[in-house]
């Protein structure tokens, strides 16, 4: 089925896409040239969630689809719907969503993810109605870090400390009970994470993400469990480059693959 019908007046829109291929080519994205693009975070992400075939998916903070429709691609019959708060990144999700033949599966809304509970379960997103749930929330300070002129990249970027904890909210509301709760974070914001979580979330196993050897985490990879009791595990890291700046072996497979990033509690 073609897509440009939708595509063609969200390309009006926000001005040049490119095409780019994303798991070695087995997922097609279509993204703005310019602003937020889809980077090893997104990717890394839907490696880390255990979804299995069957299985409700829902991404917050979506963007262009990637994180879930990765996710939707790796898992068999598993359907995912893509929350996004920009009208227009949200329709590009749905066409990327129909570019990869997986429409059937994957839906996209324009919802803000701390709307009302009413809203969601407008959109079809009633409480209790996910086995798992993605993240990438915007992680940087506006009061600590320089923002971003473009307007789009700001909102995927940055937001008051406070504002992960309202989006765990979200999430843990819409989880069934004993779901999962799997989201990528700046590694220096661990503390506030682990806060924010603990009130409704336990199992909570966290994957330094390392950009080389001997060089610290620049990210954090979190699964949790809604209202587990289970402590916390702090597990190996993953090195994404060796010293050289060549991929390691277990980034590759993660990267540009389908393959999954099993969090092994210890």
């Amino acid at each position: 089925m073609s897509c440009a019908p939708i595509l063609m007046p969200v390309e009006e829109r926000l001005g040049a896409l490119t095409e780019d291929a994303v798991l070695g080519g087995a997922l097609r994205l279509r993204q703005p040239r310019r602003g937020h693009r889809v980077g090893h975070d997104a990717v890394l992400l839907a490696a880390a969630c255990p979804a299995q075939a069957d299985e409700p998916i829902v991404d917050l903070g979506a963007g262009v689809g990637a994180a879930g429709l990765a996710v939707a691609r790796r898992v068999p019959a598993a359907t995912a719907t893509l929350v996004e708060i920009d009208p227009e990144l949200a329709a590009l999700a749905a066409a990327n969503a129909e570019l990869n033949g997986l429409a059937a599966r994957v839906k996209a809304v324009t919802l803000d993810v701390l709307a009302p509970p009413r809203a969601f379960a407008a959109a079809g997103l009633p409480p209790e109605s996910a086995a798992h749930v993605l993240m990438n929330p915007p992680f940087n300070d506006p009061l600590r870090q320089k923002l971003s002129p473009d307007r789009r990249r700001r909102l995927a970027h940055a937001a008051p400390r406070e504002a992960v904890s309202a989006w765990i909210r979200t999430a843990a509301r819409l989880l069934l009970p004993r779901g999962t709760l799997t989201l990528i974070f700046r590694a220096e914001g661990f503390a506030d994470l682990v806060r924010a979580l603990d009130p409704l979330f336990g199992a909570v196993s966290i994957l330094p993400v390392h950009p080389k050897p001997d060089v610290a985490a620049i990210r954090i990879l979190v699964r949790a469990t809604k209202a587990s009791r289970a402590p916390i595990a702090l597990l190996p890291g993953l090195v994404l480059n060796d010293a050289s700046g060549q991929p390691s072996r277990q980034a590759e497979a993660v990267l540009r693959s389908p393959a999954s990033l099993p969090f092994i509690r210890i």
